[in-house]
């Protein structure tokens, strides 16, 4: 049982929650960068990524596939697996070290 106040895990929400959830994010993403707020806003960027990769389905992304980067114009990953939502590879113009984004910032180029 959650405890008042407690959030729900994005794994654990329906579409309909999950998209209440980006609409509120957003919404206070859009106030702190009018605020000039630029971290809070960067975070809020990044709890919409992960929010927006529980909408998308993992297997329509393939090991071994390269992506663009959204929101990174001319950067592109290169997926060596998938764990849940999540893309692990590397940057093909980086420095070779494995990382995972969330498979919502990854568009077929």
């Amino acid at each position: 049982m959650k405890a008042p106040g407690e959030q729900k895990r994005y794994s654990e929400m329906t579409e309909q929650e999950l998209r209440q959830e980006i609409a509120a994010l957003t919404e206070k993403a859009r106030k702190a960068e009018q605020m000039g707020m630029v971290n809070e806003y960067a975070v809020y960027e990044r709890k919409i990524a992960m929010a927006k990769a529980y909408l998308l389905d993992p297997n329509d992304f393939q090991p071994g596939e390269i992506y663009e980067i959204e929101g990174d114009p001319g950067e592109y990953f290169k997926v060596r697996y998938l764990k849940g939502v999540f893309a692990w590879g590397y940057r093909l113009k980086g420095n070779g070290e494995e990382e995972a984004l969330p498979i919502s910032l990854l568009r077929k180029p």
